[in-house]
């Protein structure tokens, strides 16, 4: 299963972003195989809709949950037609913290 983790500042340690369509990346990790990769957002600064078009891109990796800080309407809607699992996670935690978290089951989710 893949989760992805809304960050910032991938090149010193990356920490969860508070936002979610405007994050200015996204690390998405395969949990079965360990392999993760970083994309750039490229809504980040979009004058509009970020929220969905962050979503589309999730699904067309294939994600299955998330972990961020916060949601906008228009993108939670968008995450549950999508069947992903949204997790909140506070600003500047670490990644891996964040998905230790996960896998722990502490981490709340949005219903």
């Amino acid at each position: 299963m893949k989760i992805a983790v809304s960050i910032r500042d991938s090149e010193s340690g990356a920490t969860v972003e508070q936002r979610f369509g405007r994050t200015p990346q996204i690390l998405i990790r395969d949990e079965e195989s360990g392999e993760e990769q970083i994309l750039d957002n490229p809504f980040a600064d979009g004058a509009g809709g970020v929220g969905p078009k962050v979503v589309q891109l999730l699904v067309n990796n294939d994600v299955k949950a998330v972990i961020t800080g916060q949601v906008g309407g228009n993108a939670l809607a968008a995450l549950r037609d999508s069947g992903i699992t949204i997790y909140t996670c506070e600003q500047g935690v670490p990644v891996e913290d964040a998905l230790g978290k996960y896998r722990a089951g502490t981490l709340p989710s949005i219903q």
